[in-house]
């Protein structure tokens, strides 16, 4: 968990947000074929994500695609996300959205350094994370009742 920590504590708010928007939305992703994405799919997809808001921030629309059909699936899942976060942000948004993108890459080039051999570490990563970020409250067995929309930020 702290190589995710790690890797947005220089972020701007927006960029922490995209980030973790995007860990969330990795960590649920299922493709519709049933087929198991690797993390080498997903840093596909960030590379060829990343390089069109690159593009588009310098004013040339161009879509880079990914070589593999699972990365280009994940593709597909992620730019309406990614679409609706950015609407109305301009330039600043896609730049930020590459930076963020890039991150996810340089993430699994570490975690994959860590523990080479595993084809599904840094998703395996984020889905212990994301899915302990969703564990229940205190005093709530089933996670049943609780206010889905309350904040889970303690300040002291």
């Amino acid at each position: 968990m702290s190589l995710l920590v790690d890797s947005i504590r220089d972020f701007n708010e927006r960029q922490s947000r995209l980030y973790l928007l995007i860990a969330s939305f990795l960590s649920r992703y299922q493709p519709a074929d049933l087929t198991r994405v690797i993390d080498d799919d997903v840093a596909e997809a960030a590379d060829a994500m990343a390089s069109t808001y690159e593009t588009a921030a310098r004013g040339v629309i161009y879509e880079h695609r990914p070589a593999s059909l699972p990365a280009e699936r994940l593709v597909s899942g992620l730019k309406p996300l990614l679409a609706e976060a950015g609407k109305g942000a301009g330039s600043s948004f896609e730049r930020d959205a590459s930076v963020v993108l890039r991150r996810v890459r340089s993430v699994i080039e570490t975690v994959r350094t860590g523990r080479p051999g595993e084809p599904r570490a840094y998703l395996e990563l984020l889905g212990r994370v994301m899915r302990s970020d969703r564990t229940a409250a205190p005093g709530d067995a089933d996670g049943e009742g609780s206010d889905p929309s309350a904040s889970r930020l303690i300040v002291p």
